[in-house]
């Protein structure tokens, strides 16, 4: 482990000397690459620094402890520092046993979130639009930039469906865990006897990805054009400003209608689906270990329950890590900090687990 930490300090010390040079300022992709490295061992070197400097502490209260024989009250001083030190030490190792397992990439990208209604009907849509809500005012919380690519709202107020972006420094690490099926218990609006109904919206997280992460050929591709429409039908513009992609080798569909520049929506359409086919690779790759996992990374797995939204009691269970919370009121307005914490704490202890058997 400490020559992991030693290599990665040097390596910290290399980006830190590149990223004070004149020169890579002009570079625009260097310098962001190298401020991205920078800051994902940020972390790890901080804690390492610290373990260091208790270590050195430890080091000489031993020292002390073995000169002090004859003086009590140096013996006992020495004692307490020796003791806190270790705990120190103790502490800091298992923090950079996390911190250098291996860093999911994706981590530092943005997302798509789509959100689908499932079984519920009218009230599932409106859980779309309550999740939709969540996810946005989280984004604000963190500072996030949120754009719709797509939507299919309801008359109800409610979406059938709902796709969007998410621009923020950390995004899809704290998002990624989202993917899978949300039920919801509560009593509708439309319910007049006050039966607690049940439904379940789908939530796929997906890192953005650039071109050169993935190769589509444009001839796979087959592009269509149509108006984009709202509630009930109405028009939103008169021209064919809509996109619809298909991919053919894999099937593959992602519209965009939210622009009323056509170019604009292919370009936010291309994205998605880069996001999509990325999204596929990955599960290829990673397929073996999610199954023997119980938080699935980044894939998700949506045929999956993975959280219940009890508004009657208040409370929030995420079935994956047997995580309840009686505060669905701050959850649904946007705290959700405890929860992706959790589940993020979660898959590293899994992964420590894993890595250690």
């Amino acid at each position: 482990m400490i020559v992991q930490l030693k290599l990665a300090e040097e390596r910290y010390i290399e980006l830190e000397a590149q990223l004070a040079a004149p020169e890579i300022t002009g570079e625009q992709k260097r310098f962001r690459d190298c401020m991205r490295e920078y800051k994902s061992l940020t972390p790890l070197i901080e804690k390492y620094r610290e373990y260091s400097t208790a270590v050195s502490a430890l080091n000489e209260a031993k020292e002390l402890l073995a000169e002090s024989d004859s003086d009590p009250e140096l013996r006992e001083m020495a004692q307490v520092q020796s003791d806190e030190n270790k705990t120190i030490c103790e502490k800091c190792e298992e923090e950079l046993k996390l911190l250098l397992l291996p860093r999911d990439p994706d981590d530092d990208r943005n997302v798509i979130i789509e959100i689908r209604g499932g079984a519920g009907g009218d009230e599932s849509a409106l859980f779309v639009n309550s999740l939709y809500r969540m996810y946005s005012m989280y984004a604000a919380l963190k500072s996030w930039k949120i754009e719709i690519n797509n939507s299919n709202p309801t008359e109800l107020g409610g979406f059938k469906e709902i796709s969007f972006s998410i621009e923020g420094e950390g995004a899809y690490a704290k998002l990624k865990y989202e993917s899978g099926v949300h039920r919801v218990q509560r009593v509708p609006e439309t319910e007049s006897q006050g039966r607690i109904h049940t439904s379940t919206v789908t939530v796929a997280v997906l890192p953005e990805v650039e071109e050169v992460d993935v190769e589509i050929n444009p001839a796979d591709l087959e592009i269509q054009t149509f108006r984009a429409s709202g509630a009930g039908g109405q028009h939103i513009n008169k021209t064919e400003s809509a996109i619809r992609i298909i991919h053919k080798p894999s099937g593959v569909v992602v519209e965009c209608q939210e622009e009323r520049s056509q170019h604009k929506n292919k370009d936010k359409a291309l994205k998605m689906l880069y996001s999509k086919l990325y999204e596929a690779k990955l599960n290829e790759q990673t397929a073996q270990i999610a199954e023997e996992r119980r938080i699935q990374v980044g894939t998700g797995d949506r045929s999956e329950r993975i959280r219940t939204y009890n508004f009657p009691q208040g409370r929030l269970t995420d079935h994956r890590i047997g995580l309840t919370l009686y505060k669905l009121e701050y959850i649904i307005n946007g705290d959700c900090d405890e929860v992706f914490d959790a589940l993020a704490v979660a898959d590293k202890a899994a992964k420590l687990t894993a890595s250690q058997a």
